[in-house]
C-alpha cells in the first residue's frame, strides 16, 4: 500500500503502521459515530433529554485514546464519547448513564458526561468546563511523586481556554514540569461565539510559548495524525516529564446541544468542514488502500448497530431509579469511622499557632506521601511560619510553593486525592478562597455524592478580624461553606482542640476546611500533648455549666465570652464551644437550651445568613417548648470588616454581647 493517501480534504500519512492497528483506529471512530446517530434519533423521539454531539470529532478523542496506555488517566468532554467507548466501556452502562438510571455511574444524580470511572481512569467533567484542567495536574504530580512514568491527557474547548482554570493550570504544570497532555479541542465556536470573539492571537497553540511550554497544532479531523502526535508525545512525557499543549483544528458540525441548533454558523463553512468528516475521509483512504471493502464495512457497521440495539433493550428494560432518602444523605459524604489516638504523652504548654504546626508536622510524619501546597510556605515557612523547617524535614516535593492560584492549586489536591494521595492546601488568608470558590463548592463538596469519588483534601483557612487587617484580610466566611453539602467545617479556639481536630481532618477522607483564626495564633496558649492524638468532629467542648442561660459560640469569639462571663462570677451559664459547624453537635446544644430554657449565640461573622442563624432556627424548632425567651443572636455589624482600630472596635460584636446577654437574662 502507499504511505502516503491524499484527497481533496485529508492527506493519511502512515508510516509503517500495520494493517490491523489501521482497521482499530476505524472501529474505535465508527462505534462513537454510529451511537451518535442513535442517541440523535432517541432525542427526537423524546427517550433521552439531551444531547452534546461530537459528530465530526471522532478523530480526537479516540486518536488520543488509542495513544495512551489504558492505566494513564483521561479527562474528557462532553463532545469525546470515543474516549469512553475506545477505553471498553458497556455501551449499557453509558445509556443507562444518559438516562437516569441505577446502571449508569451516578445513581441518577447526574446525566450527560459528568461522571468518572476509576475502573476505565476516566474522569468527567463539570458543567463549569475550567476546574478539570487544574485536576489533571494533580493526577500528574501524583504521577511524577510515585515516578510511575504515566501521562495525563485532559481535554477542553476553544471556548474553555478564556477561563481562568486554563491559565492557571498551565502555568501551575509548567512551572511544575508535570507529565500532562493538554488537549485543545478547536471547533470554531463556543456556543455561538466565534473564535474572533474568543481571542485575538492567531492559534491556541501559540500560547504555549508563554508558559515555557512545547505546542503543537493538529489536524483533528485527521486520526493518522492525530494518533501519531500524541504517540510521539506521551512518549517524549513518560521518559522526561513535561507539560505539552496540543491544538486541534476541527469543526462542530451540529449545535452545542441539540436544542441551540446551527443557524449561526454560515452554510458554506458546514460545507467546507462536511468535506472533511474524519470516519467517511478514513474510510475512503482504507477502501483505496483495500484495507477493507464494502462488505467488510458493512458487516462492521451491522455488528455495532447490533450491540447498540442489544444494550439499548437492557437499558429500557430497566427500572427507574428508586428514590431513597437515606441513600442519598449517606451517599454525600464518603463513610469515615473516627480512630481515637488518645493523648497520654506528656503536656506542653504552647500557642494555638504551634499547635496547627505540630499537627502538621506529626502528619506528615504518619502519612509519608502527604503533600501541602500554598503561597510561600517552604522555605520561607508560611506568612505565620507555620511550616517553617518543613522542607528541610519532608523536602519540596512533599512541601510545594506555590504559583498565586487558589483555583489551580485546590483542583489539584482534588487531582491528588483521585490518584489516592492526600493534601493540605493553605490559603494564605482564608479572604482568598474566593478566588477558587468554584472547585470547593462544585468539584470538592460534590464528587463524592455524584461519582463515588472522594476529595481527601484539607484547606487551612487562616481567618478574623481583630487585628487590623481591614476588608480583605479579616473575614471570618465559614457561612459560605456550611451552606453546601459535602463540605466539613471545622473552627477551634483552643490549641489542645486546634492540633487534635486538624489530625482528624488530616484523617478524614472528605474535603475539611479548618479555620484558624489569626487574632489566636500567638495570644493563646494552653497545655497540649506532645505526640500525636485526634479529637472527634460533630462534638462541642462545653466550657461552663450552670442553670440559667446557654452561650454558644466558636473560634475568637469564645474568648470574647468568656471575657465578658468573667466580669459576672455569679451568673450561672453553660458555655459550649462548638468547635466543628459541620457536623454540628445539635445534641449538645439542646440538652443545654432544653435545661437553661434561654440562648444566645455569638458569632464573629456578620448577623443574616450565618451560622447563628441556622443554630437559632433548630433551638425554636426543636426546643420550642422550653424556650422562656426568644433565642438571641449576637454578631458583627453588616459592613465589611474596616481597618481603622475604632471602627473594627465597633463593627465587632464583643461589646454587643454583654448587653444582650444582660437583657436577656432578665428577660
Amino acid at each position: 500500500m502507499d504511505n502516503n493517501f491524499s484527497s481533496d480534504n485529508l492527506s493519511f500519512d502512515i508510516g509503517d503502521f500495520k494493517r490491523k492497528l489501521l482497521i482499530r483506529l476505524y472501529k474505535g471512530m465508527l462505534k462513537p459515530r454510529l451511537i451518535e446517530e442513535k442517541m440523535l434519533v432517541l432525542l427526537r423521539q423524546g427517550k433521552i433529554s439531551k444531547w452534546f454531539s461530537g459528530i465530526g470529532q471522532e478523530a480526537i478523542a479516540v486518536g488520543v485514546t488509542m495513544a495512551l496506555k489504558n492505566d494513564e488517566y483521561i479527562l474528557p468532554m462532553h463532545r469525546n464519547l470515543g474516549v469512553f467507548t475506545t477505553r471498553g466501556i458497556p455501551l449499557y452502562r453509558l445509556f443507562s448513564q444518559w438516562q437516569g438510571k441505577a446502571s449508569g455511574f451516578t445513581n441518577g444524580r447526574d446525566r450527560s458526561f459528568h461522571f468518572g470511572t476509576q475502573q476505565y481512569n476516566i474522569v468527567g467533567m463539570i458543567s463549569h468546563l475550567g476546574p478539570q484542567l487544574g485536576v489533571a495536574d494533580g493526577i500528574a504530580l501524583a504521577s511524577k511523586l510515585k515516578q510511575t512514568d504515566q501521562v495525563t491527557a485532559v481535554f477542553t474547548g476553544e471556548g474553555g481556554t478564556s477561563e481562568g482554570d486554563f491559565h492557571e493550570a498551565l502555568n501551575v504544570a509548567s512551572v511544575w514540569q508535570l507529565p500532562v497532555i493538554f488537549c485543545v479541542e478547536n471547533n470554531g465556536y463556543g456556543l455561538s461565539t466565534p473564535t474572533n470573539e474568543q481571542y485575538r492571537c492567531n492559534n491556541i497553540a501559540d500560547r504555549g510559548a508563554g508558559y515555557g511550554m512545547e505546542s503543537h497544532i493538529v489536524d483533528g479531523n485527521n486520526i493518522i495524525e492525530v494518533y501519531k502526535t500524541v504517540k510521539k508525545v506521551a512518549d517524549s512525557i513518560r521518559k522526561d516529564p513535561h507539560p505539552v499543549l496540543l491544538e486541534f483544528k476541527t469543526f462542530r458540525m451540529r449545535g452545542h446541544e441539540e436544542a441551540s441548533g446551527t443557524k449561526y454558523v454560515p452554510a458554506e463553512l458546514l460545507e467546507a468542514w462536511a468535506k472533511k468528516d474524519p470516519v467517511e475521509n478514513y474510510l475512503s483512504f482504507l477502501r483505496s488502500e483495500h484495507i477493507i471493502d464494502d462488505a467488510f464495512d458493512a458487516k462492521l457497521k451491522e455488528d455495532i448497530n447490533a450491540e447498540i440495539n442489544e444494550h439499548l433493550e437492557v437499558v429500557f428494560n430497566e427500572e427507574a431509579i428508586i428514590s431513597d432518602e437515606t441513600n442519598e444523605l449517606n451517599d454525600v459524604f464518603e463513610p469515615f469511622v473516627y480512630q481515637e489516638v488518645k493523648n497520654e504523652s506528656s503536656l506542653k504548654e504552647i500557642r494555638l499557632v504551634d499547635a496547627v504546626s505540630e499537627a502538621l508536622k506529626q502528619s506528615m510524619e504518619r502519612y509519608d506521601d502527604l503533600v501541602i501546597m500554598g503561597q510561600d510556605i517552604a522555605a520561607y515557612g508560611g506568612v505565620f511560619k507555620i511550616t517553617e523547617g518543613f522542607v528541610a524535614q519532608f523536602g519540596k516535593e512533599r512541601v510545594r510553593n506555590t504559583p498565586i492560584c487558589e483555583s489551580a492549586i485546590i483542583e489539584t489536591a482534588m487531582g491528588l486525592s483521585i490518584a489516592g494521595i492526600k493534601s493540605v492546601v493553605e490559603l494564605q488568608f482564608a479572604d482568598f478562597i474566593s478566588s477558587g470558590f468554584n472547585p470547593v463548592v462544585n468539584y470538592l463538596a460534590k464528587s463524592h455524592y455524584r461519582w463515588e469519588q472522594n476529595a481527601d483534601v484539607v484547606l487551612r483557612m487562616p481567618c478574623g478580624g481583630d487585628v487590623g487587617a481591614g476588608p480583605f484580610h479579616s473575614q471570618t466566611n465559614e457561612a459560605w461553606f456550611t451552606k453546601t453539602p459535602g463540605l466539613k467545617v471545622v473552627y477551634p479556639a483552643f490549641p489542645y482542640d486546634a492540633k487534635g481536630l486538624l489530625a482528624t481532618a488530616i484523617n478524614d477522607p472528605n474535603p475539611v476546611l479548618f479555620f484558624e483564626h489569626k487574632a489566636l495564633y500567638r495570644s493563646i496558649r494552653q497545655e497540649v500533648p506532645t505526640d500525636y492524638y485526634t479529637l472527634p468532629f460533630g462534638k462541642a467542648s462545653v466550657l461552663k455549666e450552670g442553670n440559667d442561660i446557654t452561650v454558644i459560640s466558636y473560634g475568637a469569639a469564645v474568648h470574647w465570652a468568656l471575657e465578658t462571663l468573667e466580669k459576672y462570677p455569679d451568673m450561672s451559664v453553660d458555655m459550649i464551644d462548638l468547635r466543628t459547624l459541620q457536623p454540628l453537635d445539635t445534641e449538645t446544644i439542646f440538652n443545654s437550651v432544653k435545661r437553661t430554657g434561654k440562648a444566645i449565640i455569638l458569632q464573629e461573622d456578620t448577623l443574616f445568613g450565618g451560622v447563628a442563624s441556622d443554630i437559632s432556627a433548630l433551638i425554636t424548632e426543636h426546643c420550642f417548648e422550653y424556650l422562656d425567651a426568644p433565642v438571641k443572636r449576637v454578631a458583627s455589624l453588616e459592613t465589611p470588616v474596616p481597618f481603622a482600630k475604632p471602627l473594627e472596635s465597633q463593627f465587632l460584636p464583643k461589646d454587643r454581647f454583654e448587653t444582650a446577654l444582660k437583657a436577656l437574662l432578665a428577660y
